[in-house]
């Protein structure tokens, strides 16, 4: 029996994907195509590897702290339980995350194959998947490093390649010659005639130790950095903080450059397992057109669109009617507060917008106008001079930290449920129509007893209206 332990690399921001995916909510939480999210997907294709040999143990996730609870709801509503949340500070890339794994899944005193894959891919063929991955471990359980090459169906100049030493071995375990940065499109063409290369999936299988071991020859410094943040870590349930301090001093690399690219030729030879699986990364628009159902005229639209003569057009509407007249290779997505319209071959060049709301501190660069929190969501309605309009849902028997606010009042009006109501030294009961009237700078708490939502119309008012305008007491969700 092989003793399996899933990690599922859950960092990341997916800017291409603007403005459906954000720093607040990004990619791998999306669902793009089916009813379940990128990261919901993932974690369902990793424990469905069906084979009587493999004890496949709960997944460890690797995420943001701010991304924690996300993650944690929407494995609880797929079914799916975690061995731990393992929360990073600060992004230091994928190498110091997978070196969190490994020390995790080694605490006591095991050695399980890890699978490491990203949260935010697609794969159609869901047993093409599980039989390349059952072939990875079992030859990953014999301490050796193995990653799995996507095989390629197009000469793609956006990833990165992989070539194995024999070009004619078949669909087996094959020996890796070499990594290949993203070529041009002439070498990328050649590539795919001469055979034997493939893409980088960015998914590894190894044992714990085996990793490990390879970042102790290669770099030493993200080892010792990494085992130092872990030694200072707290936990809280299945959170897991290692220590702030000492993850911020750890070097940012990932796995690729830290190790495996180093690993062909050395003492940690690297093996490849083809994946012919339907795989994309849906790294931007134009790949996702690309999965999408289409009708006759290659259109991929999602929503209330309407399309009049109109060819090979995504559309994703999410709030209103979207219609097209007479346009081809376009990309329109539509959010509550935001649209997106791009030319399908420019679709990489979205970071770019990204990048400059970022440096104009707009709030569209990493929220959306709902904003999803531990407690439930809120949603922007409305503001001007001086107020702002807020539509507030707080799931059965949660609530929000006990707070204040220097610079608003604030009224709320229940539409749904009932509230349980702390102002100052009272705390009080009100049900739908009833209404409540919070001062400037008078302690509060909104909270849920009930076993349905709650709702209400939240009506600030004050000098200052912005989300940093809070000061905690307590919080039943460990935030300052």
């Amino acid at each position: 029996m092989i003793k399996v332990a899933p990690v599922i690399l859950c960092g990341g921001s997916g800017t291409r994907l603007w403005p459906l995916s954000r720093a607040g909510f990004p990619k791998q939480f999306l669902c793009l195509s089916g009813q379940d999210s990128l990261f919901q997907q993932a974690a369902q294709r990793l424990s469905n590897l069906d084979d009587p040999d493999l004890k496949v143990a709960p997944p460890l996730i690797v995420t943001g702290e701010e991304h924690r609870f996300l993650a944690a709801e929407q494995l609880r509503e797929i079914g799916i339980d975690y061995a731990a949340a393992l929360l990073e500070p600060v992004g230091r890339n994928t190498a110091p995350a997978l070196t969190l794994a490994a020390l995790a899944a080694m605490e006591n005193g095991e050695d399980p194959v890890l699978i490491v894959t990203p949260a935010d891919q697609m794969v159609t063929d869901g047993a093409a998947f599980s039989a390349a991955m059952q072939s990875a471990i079992r030859e990953a359980a014999n301490d050796s490093i193995v990653i799995l090459g996507v095989v390629p169906d197009r000469p793609e100049t956006g990833y990165g390649y992989i070539q194995v030493e024999n070009a004619s071995a078949g669909s087996g375990v094959q020996v890796v010659r070499r990594f290949v940065e993203k070529p041009d499109e002439a070498t990328a063409q050649s590539y795919l005639v001469e055979g034997g290369y493939f893409w980088n999936a960015g998914m590894f299988v190894l044992k714990a130790s085996v990793w490990l071991k390879a970042l102790e020859q290669f770099r030493r410094d993200i080892l010792d950095a990494t085992r130092a943040a872990w030694a200072h870590r707290e936990a809280d349930a299945q959170f897991i903080r290692p220590g702030k301090a000492e993850f911020a001093g750890i070097p940012a690399d990932s796995v690729d450059y830290a190790v495996m690219e180093r690993s062909p030729g050395s003492g940690f030879p690297i093996k490849m397992v083809p994946l012919d699986a339907g795989w994309s990364d849906l790294g931007a628009w134009d790949a996702v057109w690309k999965v999408l159902p289409k009708d006759e005229s290659g259109n991929a639209h999602v929503g209330d669109v309407l399309a009049v003569d109109s060819r090979n057009t995504l559309v994703h509407a999410n709030s209103r009617l979207v219609s097209l007249v007479g346009m081809e290779d376009v990309i329109v997505i539509e959010t509550s507060d935001a649209v997106l319209v791009v030319n399908r071959s420019c679709s990489q060049d979205v970071k770019h917008i990204v990048n400059t709301l970022g440096q104009q501190k707009r709030e569209e660069y990493a929220l959306h106008r709902k904003v999803h929190r531990p407690w439930g969501w809120y949603d922007s309605l409305d503001e001007g001079g001086r107020f702002k309009v807020k539509r507030i849902q707080v799931k059965p028997r949660a609530s929000l930290s006990l707070q204040k606010h220097h610079h608003r009042a604030e009224h709320w009006i229940v539409v749904k449920g009932t509230a349980e109501i702390t102002n100052g030294d009272k705390v009080i009961l009100l049900t739908e129509n009833q209404s409540t009237y919070i001062p400037l700078g008078e302690v509060h708490r909104l909270a849920n007893p009930g076993s349905i939502p709650l709702e209400i119309i939240e009506v600030q008012s004050g000098s200052y209206l912005g989300e940093d305008d809070i000061v905690r007491f307590e919080d039943t969700y460990g935030r300052q």
